[in-house]
């Protein structure tokens, strides 16, 4: 039986670490708000124009089989034209000036691309409001930075302030007066705060107003004007907070949720959710009005009263199973006194239990048809329809083409979050969901999809040994993992453009392949179920590997092998979204895979014993593994073993721990009091030229802290040096060295990629034209010298990097 020692270094061990906390050199850095996001970005782009690669050009590769999650749509009709405004979750906004034909970036050069709300003004289609921050809190959602404004038509913006609102669910415009604007914001998904609720301006944005507020925790989730009055308003109130351990959920002691009104532009407000489930019990809450009858609204409610208990077999989207039973969930509520008495009018049954999966705090979005207050649109997992007033619905279905090719691309993506209905046509719908943009002038029977723009977002890159081109590999938020060859045959300024096919891998996955032979990857769906493919094995193929303990012997060649680990004794397995799994740099055959505590196998995943201790605080009140909403938590996020000593290892967690072992795993030392902050671990970097040095980043998104964390150690984390420097902002998620020269080191942040040539004293942004994007992972190709991007948003990039030196 293996025997942990933590905290303690053998006796006559080379390296000594040690006891001090923050040692010289690694300062303790101050946190970033979004006004300081905002600041560092100005710096990011006064060093993007000075910097000496500004000229190097990033390279698509694509998917161009792929878009992005899209929230919203704005419609503006121009000279009987109609211009298509689409916000996108973190692709920025995009703009097509021919029925959707076409598609052009519009906003992609700012500090936040991650969209909530687009509206055009009614009264001058040349106001365009852009709020940042997608309200939708996804677990790789990003922050905004309040609003910005245009008033040509999206050639140029302007930002407008609300900067740490940092989600905005809905932009009204005055109708007639383009001066008043209502924002309603959300606030942080992490921390609670005070910019969060209704604002006003009447002034175009110059000074804002909060008209609506309750508590640094509830904030303002949706917002509708009555269109025969603009100083009638009906704001939703969500209370709520993503804990590192859960979704967003009900709380105990939460009742502020509910619906507000009201009827004077915002000076004052009152409660308006008789009828609604009680306030312990409202989650988020969609709201519509009726344009053809505004007494009538309609309220989607995600209501978290108990409902029925689990069926037999019956799992979540990760396939886990539910063991607590299910909320009633989805419930539609119709006012026809506008606002007063509010009546359940969708029934309590399996299609709306299901309506929403079990994250019904992602959509609670509800359109009324603007020529018929009976026909109604709900968004969930499918889009719905209901003609008789709420009470019963059908998935609208259809098929879709592309706008690019015109062929056909199936039928109309999952998990829907935004609608617009023409109002003097309204079988003319316009539908944003997680797969990006779709129209129809049929009402739903057929669809053109904008797949020509935004971007995939892409978690991860990874590059095999192929030759003459190198597969790239990569997990794409709701599309699975996919891959495409770096084809350089047309010239290193002509990498082609692809669309990807699928690889092994759900949509949150790390990759890794083996080095000697490129058709073996190792891959998860959810949460750890890891994977080993032979890609050179048809796909009918499947084995089982050591899930649940026990191998099974293979009737014959398998392509896809299960192999997660047992879980150890008296314990669940706890892993990650993007749990880590690499391959032993010195041993093809073994293979290291991290949950809470580090596995091995020297089988390539048939067999398994447990390296280590639990790695995290493992603390139990920050777990909920058996709740419908719990997020894996206190969970090893970074794992890496040095290349140049077998046996080396680095280990970091999600709740902020660093330990290493340089014998294997027979002893671990605890690294976590030598950096200065409790943070994410996005990258552990043993250095491939020196044994004692290592690289980790750490990233403060789930603190919503914006600040850059960098450090390097050349003593085997005995003391770290902080070489954040000139970097203007974070989260830093990842760090590469060149392979032949240790001076020269790559990191991306979610700005861009930067460069350093001397080891990190300075750093210099990377090529000119990459959008303002999350870089979530790169790979350095050392036979094509070619650096590989892998956005959250914008698809992947390479770039030629033969001449840095």
């Amino acid at each position: 039986m293996r025997r942990f020692i933590v905290g303690s270094i053998l006796a006559g061990a080379a390296v000594f670490w040690a006891t001090g906390i923050s040692p010289q050199g690694a300062q303790n850095p101050a946190g970033m708000n979004a006004d300081g996001l905002l600041k560092a970005w100005d710096t990011y782009e006064s060093m993007r124009e000075s910097s000496p690669f500004r000229t190097s050009t990033w390279q698509y590769l694509g998917p161009t089989n792929v878009s992005g999650r899209a929230t919203d749509v704005a419609v503006a009709d121009v000279a009987g034209i109609r211009h298509l405004y689409v916000a996108y979750a973190t692709s920025g906004v995009w703009k097509s000036e021919d029925e959707g034909k076409t598609w052009r970036a519009i906003f992609e050069h700012e500090a936040s691309t991650s969209i909530g709300d687009v509206e055009v003004a009614p009264s001058n289609s040349n106001i365009v409001w852009v709020g940042t921050g997608e309200a939708n809190i996804f677990r790789a959602s990003m922050a905004g930075v309040g609003v910005y404004k245009s008033t040509d038509a999206g050639k140029t913006f302007t930002h407008m302030g609300l900067a740490d609102t940092q989600t905005i669910s809905r932009i009204l415009v005055h109708p007639t007066n383009p001066e008043i604007v209502y924002v309603a914001a959300s606030g942080h998904e992490w921390t609670d705060n005070e910019m969060r609720g209704v604002f006003k301006t009447t002034n175009g944005g110059s000074t804002w107003t909060k008209v609506l507020y309750k508590s640094p925790r509830t904030g303002a989730i949706d917002l509708v004007m009555d269109p025969t009055d603009p100083n009638v308003l009906y704001a939703a109130m969500w209370q709520r907070i993503r804990r590192k351990y859960s979704d967003p959920r009900v709380e105990p002691g939460y009742d502020e949720g509910g619906i507000m009104k009201s009827t004077d532009g915002g000076r004052t407000w009152a409660d308006a959710s008789q009828g609604l489930p009680t306030p312990q019990f409202r989650g988020r809450i969609g709201i519509d009005i009726a344009r053809s009858n505004p007494s009538v609204l309609y309220a989607f409610v995600d209501n978290y009263e108990e409902g029925r208990g689990p069926q037999e077999g019956e799992r979540d989207a990760y396939g886990r199973a539910i063991t607590n039973g299910r909320i009633k969930a989805a419930e539609v509520y119709r006012t026809s006194d506008k606002g007063a008495t509010w009546t359940q009018v969708s029934e309590n049954n399996d299609y709306m239990i299901g309506h929403s999966g079990t994250y019904g705090w992602v959509f609670g979005q509800i359109r009324v048809d603007p020529t018929d207050e009976n026909t109604i649109y709900t968004m969930g997992l499918a889009l719905n329809k209901s003609v008789d007033g709420g009470k019963t619905y059908a998935r609208m279905r259809g098929t879709s083409v592309s706008n690019v090719t015109g062929e056909s691309t199936g039928g109309v993506h999952g998990d829907h979050h935004g609608l617009f209905i023409d109002p003097k046509d309204p079988k003319k719908l316009y539908n944003t969901n997680d797969g990006g943009f779709y129209h129809s002038l049929d009402g739903g029977e057929t669809w053109v999809f904008a797949i020509g723009a935004a971007g995939a977002h892409f978690y991860n890159v990874e590059l095999d040994t192929s030759r003459p081109s190198a597969w790239i590999y990569g997990s794409i938020q709701d599309h699975g993992s996919r891959r495409a060859q770096l084809d350089l045959t047309a010239g290193r300024d002509k990498i082609k453009i692809q669309a990807w096919e699928n690889a092994p891998g759900g949509e949150g996955s790390n990759h890794a392949i083996d080095p000697t032979n490129p058709n073996i990857v190792y891959s998860h769906g959810f949460y750890g179920n890891f994977s080993r493919t032979d890609l050179s094995i048809p796909q009918a193929a499947r084995g089982r590997g050591a899930r649940g303990g026990q191998a099974t012997p293979p009737t014959g060649p398998q392509r896809e092998t299960d192999i997660e680990p047992p879980p150890p004794p008296n314990a669940d397995l706890r892993a990650q979204w993007m749990a880590p799994i690499i391959i032993s740099p010195h041993d093809n055959t073994l293979i290291y895979a991290g949950y809470q505590q580090v596995f091995k196998s020297d089988s390539r995943g048939d067999g398994w014993e447990i390296l280590s201790p639990d790695l995290t605080k493992n603390d139990p009140n920050e777990m909920l593994i058996k709740n419908s909403n719990a997020i894996p938590y206190q969970t090893i996020v970074a794992l890496a073993e040095s290349p140049k000593k077998a046996g080396l290892m680095y280990v970091g967690s999600d709740d902020g721990r660093l330990h290493t072992t340089i014998d294997s795993g027979k002893e671990w030392t605890e690294l976590t009091s030598k950096i200065p902050v409790r943070r994410w671990f996005s990258r552990l970097l043993p250095s491939a030229h020196a044994e004692g040095t290592v690289y980790v980043a750490q990233r403060g998104r789930e603190d919503d802290d914006f600040a850059a964390y960098l450090y390097k150690s050349i003593d085997y984390g005995k003391t770290f040096t902080n070489i954040v420097n000139n970097i203007p902002a974070g989260p830093v998620n990842v760090i590469r060295e060149h392979p032949t020269n240790p001076n020269i080191l790559f990191v991306g942040t979610d700005f861009g990629a930067y460069v350093s040539t001397n080891g990190g004293a300075k750093w210099e942004v990377l090529g000119g034209n990459l959008p303002s994007t999350q870089v979530a992972d790169l790979q350095y190709h050392p036979q094509d010298q070619v650096l590989v991007v892998a956005t959250y948003g914008r698809g992947m990039y390479a770039l030629d990097v033969a001449g840095v030196k």
